[in-house]
Parts: C-alpha cells; structure tokens; sequence
C-alpha cells in the first residue's frame, strides 16, 4: 500500500515537473519565435564565411573581431544604400505625377459601332464602354473592391520587402556577433549537438558546417556568378538600369528559376533598339549564362563534401518548396544527415551480414 502511494506521489511529481517544463518551453518559443528565422540566417551567414573571415583575420595579425565588424559593416551598408537610393529616386520620380495628378482629366471616347457586333462578348463590351466614357466614376465604384485588394496587396508588398530587410540586418548582424566570438560559439554549439546526439556529434556538426558550405557556393555562388556575367552583357550593349536587372537575375538565380526569365525580355528590348548583329551575340550570351548553372552547380556544391552532390540537390530544391529560401539550407542539411545517418546503418548491417563479407 505504501509502495502504491509512493508510485502514485513520484508520478504526480513527475506529471507536474513535465507539465512545468513543456509550459515554459512553449513560453519560451513564443517569446523567441519572431528571432528565430534571424537566428538561423546568422547562423548560416557565419558557418558559409568563417574560412574567408579566418583568412583576413590572419592576414591581419588575427584581429578576428574588428574583421567581423566590419563585414557586418560592409554588407549592411551595400544592402541599405541601394535600397535608399531605389526608394529616394522613386518618390522623386512620382512628385510631378503626384503634385499634377488633380489637374488630369481622363476622358475615354465612346466605342465604336462595330463593338456591338463582336461575337459573344460585343453586347456587354460595348455597354461596359459606353458607361466609361459617360460615367467613368461609376465604372470605377464597381471595381472599388477589387482596386482597394490590389491596393492592401501592394502595400503588403512593400511591407514585406521592408520587413525582409530589417530582417536580414538583424541576421547579419548576429552573425558578426558569432563570428567576432567563432571559438566560444563553436563550442556552444558543439556541446548542444553532441548532448542530443552522443557519439554522433562530431560527425553531424562536420556535415552540417559542409553542407551549408556547399549550398551556399552552389546556389548563391552560382547566382553572384550569373548576375556579374548579366551585368557585363547588358552594360556592353547599353541596357538602361543594369544594376536592376542584375538584381533580378541574381533573385531569379536564388529561387532556383531561370535567369532567362529576366534576361528574355531584355534580350528582346536590345532586338528592338541595336543591330542585329549585337543582339544575336546578347541573346547567345544570355542563353549561355541562363544554362551555366548546370555546369557550375555540380561543379561547387560538391566541393568538400563527400554526400553525392545530387542528395545535396534534392533537399536544397525541396527545402525551397517547403520552406522558401531559407529551406535551401535547412532542406540540404536535414536530407544530408539524414542520407549519412542512413548510409551508417546499412554499413553497420553489412558488417553483421556474413554474405557480404
């Protein structure tokens, strides 16, 4: 009976302990959640530079901090500059329009009488355009709800691109942290992975720094790559904003579409304003930097690492329709350890399996 009541008090103390620890660690994760995704891209921004980091710091006489501080530096002000001077250049370009918009009077012609005679859809396009070009107003009330989401739409747009920045500041700045202090951190982080992982640790934190590595030169390396060399094609033949379209290329190259999606109707754009003879050379240049990732990727994102580059690939590009562009890491790095921890085990059973021996 003792013994029962003993279980009984031990379980209770248990259930309490559990319920205490699972309530503070939903607590904690709703505190931390909004700091979470600039955790992770710190962490992957200081795993993918710490080679170049170390190098300059050597260089230096190993002022490891001050070379940390100033890539955060660095990189913060070439991501804020263009974003100032894109949106300063905007307003400025739209105050005419604006300050003049009252004075537009907008008149649309009534449609011709051969409208109403199209099959189909002739009756109503010619009502539709008679009413616009007697009672604009009114055309416009019918849309009014249609206008106001395209509207709430935009605006979330550009909260978001600012939200995105903000964001990554944050990021870059975690990661100066990490790398001004790489040895305390590393050893942090190593004491976590091998409390969860045991004897594994080691291994799993090898993986992960490579793989990160890995995506990060074959990816992002791949698309810095074909945006410089869209850049050089489109500043020979005289594109107007190059730094624009680069940009676009170099987003386009991230998200794993084809660069050709921007570099297209560019090409198209140099058909119609210079000979053909150059624009011929363009396009060819264009193809030739759209398809260059299929020689390239191979080429660095199997670099260092010993999991078959095509393994890598599949979690990058599923991690990216999962969890958008920071699954590109995480997606690469969970089918990495995944791949590896599995190819142990099949090894561990062909040592214990006498027809392989």
């Amino acid at each position: 009976m003792e013994q029962d009541r003993s279980f009984e008090k031990k379980a209770v103390e248990a259930a309490i302990r559990i319920a205490i620890v699972a309530v503070l660690v939903v607590w904690t994760y709703q505190i931390i959640r909004p700091f979470l995704m600039p955790v992770i891209w710190g962490l992957i921004i200081a795993v993918a530079v710490n080679p170049f980091i170390e190098t300059c710091s050597n260089c230096l006489g190993g002022r490891r901090k001050l070379v940390s501080i100033f890539f955060g530096v660095l990189i913060i002000i070439t991501l804020v500059i263009p974003v100032v001077l894109l949106s300063t250049s905007s307003i400025q370009a739209l105050q005419p329009y604006m300050k003049g918009i009252h004075k537009i009077n907008i008149t649309i012609p009534p449609p011709p009488s051969t409208v109403k005679a199209w099959p189909l859809i002739g009756e109503y396009v010619s009502k539709f355009w008679s009413l616009a070009s007697t009672n604009l107003g009114a055309v416009l009330k019918q849309f009014e709800p249609q206008l106001k989401a395209a509207a709430v739409y935009l605006l979330g747009l550009v909260g978001g691109g600012v939200k995105a920045v903000f964001l990554f500041i944050i990021s870059i700045v975690i990661a100066s942290g990490l790398l001004a202090n790489a040895h305390s951190a590393a050893c942090s982080i190593r004491k976590v992975i091998c409390r969860f992982a045991g004897d594994k640790g080691p291994e799993i934190i090898q993986i992960t720094t490579s793989t990160i590595r890995a995506v990060m030169l074959g990816v992002v390396g791949v698309a810095i790559i074909q945006s410089i060399l869209s850049a050089i094609g489109m500043l020979i033949v005289g594109v107007p904003l190059t730094g624009l379209w680069a940009a676009l290329v170099l987003v386009c190259a991230v998200i794993q579409l084809p660069p050709f999606l921007v570099l297209g109707p560019v090409s198209v754009w140099v058909f119609y304003t210079s000979e053909t003879t150059p624009a011929v050379i363009f396009l060819i240049w264009c193809l030739i930097v759209s398809a260059s990732d299929s020689v390239l990727k191979p080429l660095l994102m199997g670099r260092g690492v010993k999991i078959p580059m095509l393994v890598i690939l599949i979690g990058a590009l599923g991690g990216l329709m999962v969890s958008g562009i920071i699954g590109l890491f995480i997606g690469a790095v969970i089918v990495a350890i995944s791949y590896e921890l599995f190819i142990a085990w099949v090894e561990e059973a062909d040592e214990s399996c006498s027809k392989c021996k």
